[in-house]
């Protein structure tokens, strides 16, 4: 079992894969009190105007969110699926290094939100969220299999 309090980011890192993967995005710190990622700015980040994809955004506020998520819940043997983002655009973003910070709202046993900060090199806001997770028990279905497989 994985102790709330330990950084398991390098361990996080170590297996990225899909989105995450795709996105760029490597984590800082990952703990059950906050998540830290970051990525750098390309090409493939950007909408036609030039500027930082909203959907980028949202996909590192989910990752941070539900990363933090899935720390609390691996500790009671359950895994975590999205219920709800909710992200607004603050600043807009061209070029450089984007960090996203996760802090939780609550951890409870069915349900978790996790709040996050997107901030840019100047550590200016670019974008802010909220992530909402369900709770699944170990076997719990998972479309059409069970969770955490």
């Amino acid at each position: 079992m994985v102790c709330l309090m330990t950084d398991v980011a390098a361990m996080i890192n170590a297996n990225l894969g899909g989105w995450n993967t795709a996105m760029g995005l490597t984590f800082v710190t990952a703990t059950a009190d906050e998540v830290v990622g970051e990525l750098v700015v390309g090409p493939q980040h950007l909408q036609p105007y030039g500027i930082v994809h909203g959907g980028l955004h949202s996909g590192i506020i989910e990752a941070a969110c539900s990363t933090g998520a899935a720390i609390v819940a691996f500790a009671r043997k359950q895994s975590v699926v999205g219920l709800e983002n909710s992200t607004s655009f603050i600043t807009a973003v061209r070029a450089g290094t984007l960090r996203v910070t996760a802090t939780p709202v609550t951890r409870g046993r069915r349900t978790q939100v996790w709040r996050a900060v997107v901030t840019n090199d100047e550590g200016r806001t670019c974008a802010t969220g909220q992530v909402r997770v369900i709770c699944l028990d170990e076997g719990s279905p998972l479309a059409g299999q069970p969770a955490g497989t």
